[in-house]
């Protein structure tokens, strides 16, 4: 009997730098950042360092590319545009053209997101837009999907996590494709709460550098799609699930375990499955926070891939909440597929307790092998997925 494979066969990446992965992973090479300094977005009382999407320019992209786009906010519209290139993409390639259509039985829809239309709240504490539910239901609607979408909202974890949540479904039997979304808009409510926290960096993030001062804030919508596939259907070129694992170190609602605790465990589960020497790079969380880069050098060095080179891509869009997760793995994806590492922007000189081996140009690798994307947030959370592109592969695990 053949062993059911979980391959990403297709994916979409719109953000300030462009509406598609390719726009933006030419982009992440050209070393350029949509971080800037906004004086008067939102009608905060002051200034703050952040990645947005120009309005106009998306409203204007939904009403040619969406029916009644009027009946959807922004975040909505963001994510039926994102999706919508993604179900183009994967209806081009042809391992699966006339295969995957939106609407069928056999397809779930999740949806990643921290905050979704929190921002209509502040008009009306009652507004049913609020409902993340609601969008999800929506955004599924909108392509003729009837199956009761999934909605995956666990801080900045929910991009991994809803990637385990669409293998988990799979491998589950019901369903042969799933449509994972992720994506956050930026509202008041949403930087005045990180503003008062005091994590917000007043200039471009430095992940891990000593003289970094906070995160920077960011808006992006990403899609990949999974199918459930028998192995003797995968070739060579797919990117195959390998491992995945989250961990809670219930620490602190907003600070993370000054051991690492939880972030190790998830590494220690994901080595279960992958072995060292297949390791390229971890795609690192890298926020530029003090607390977040200093645990995860710390769990980093605990799980003995000190020497592995490791990225974060936060400087060139900022934190882009429920969609990091997604559009940080596509990227990884689309880097290695060139035998390429992406740089970490932003780090000049090592500022945690455990010197890591922080990528900060753009450096060469083996084109097969596996990466890890890495995410912690509030609460918490900690969660960790592997994906290879290897001929010589295994079965995936570490659910």
């Amino acid at each position: 009997m053949e062993s059911v494979m979980i391959r990403k066969i297709a994916d979409n990446i719109l953000s300030p730098a462009g509406l598609d992965t390719i726009a933006n992973y030419n982009y992440v090479l050209s070393l350029g950042t949509q971080v800037r300094v906004h004086d008067n977005a939102f009608d905060l009382p002051e200034p703050f360092c952040g990645s947005l999407f120009l309005r106009d320019k998306i409203l204007a992209r939904a009403k040619e590319c969406i029916p009644n786009s009027e009946d959807y906010t922004f975040f909505e519209s963001l994510c039926i545009l994102s999706a919508c290139n993604a179900i183009a993409h994967a209806q081009m390639n042809a391992a699966t053209a006339n295969r995957i259509e939106a609407a069928s039985d056999d397809v779930i829809f999740i949806l990643s997101t921290t905050k979704g239309n929190v921002d209509s709240l502040e008009n009306d504490l009652d507004d049913p837009r609020a409902y993340l539910a609601t969008s999800a239901r929506k955004i599924a609607g909108h392509f003729g999907n009837g199956n009761e979408p999934i909605v995956v909202s666990n801080a900045c974890i929910s991009g991994v996590c809803a990637q385990i949540a669409a293998v988990r479904a799979l491998l589950g039997g019901k369903y042969r494709y799933a449509i994972v979304i992720g994506c956050d808009v930026l509202s008041k409510f949403i930087i005045s709460g990180f503003q008062s926290f005091k994590a917000l960096s007043p200039e471009c993030c430095r992940p891990y550098d000593k003289n970094r001062r906070g995160l920077n804030l960011g808006e992006a919508a990403g899609t990949m799609i999974l199918e459930s596939c028998e192995e003797d259907e995968c070739c060579n070129s797919d990117w195959l699930y390998a491992a995945s694992s989250i961990h809670n170190d219930a620490n602190h609602i907003s600070g993370p375990s000054r051991t690492g605790e939880g972030s190790y465990r998830v590494l220690k589960d994901l080595l279960q499955v992958v072995d060292n020497d297949e390791i390229r790079f971890v795609n690192a969380h890298g926020t530029a926070t003090p607390y977040n880069d200093e645990m995860e050098s710390i769990a980093i060095h605990r799980a003995a891939l000190d020497n592995v080179p490791v990225n974060g891509l936060k400087g060139f869009y900022g934190h882009t909440l429920g969609a990091a997760g997604i559009i940080e793995t596509i990227l990884s994806m689309k880097a290695l597929e060139n035998g390429i590492i992406l740089p970490t922007i932003g780090f000049e000189s090592t500022g945690t307790s455990y010197p890591l081996n922080i990528a900060n140009q753009i450096g060469q690798c083996i084109q097969n092998g596996v990466f890890i994307k890495l995410l912690s947030g509030f609460g918490g959370s900690n969660a960790g997925i592997a994906w290879r592109r290897d001929p010589n592969r295994k079965e995936g695990g570490g659910l």
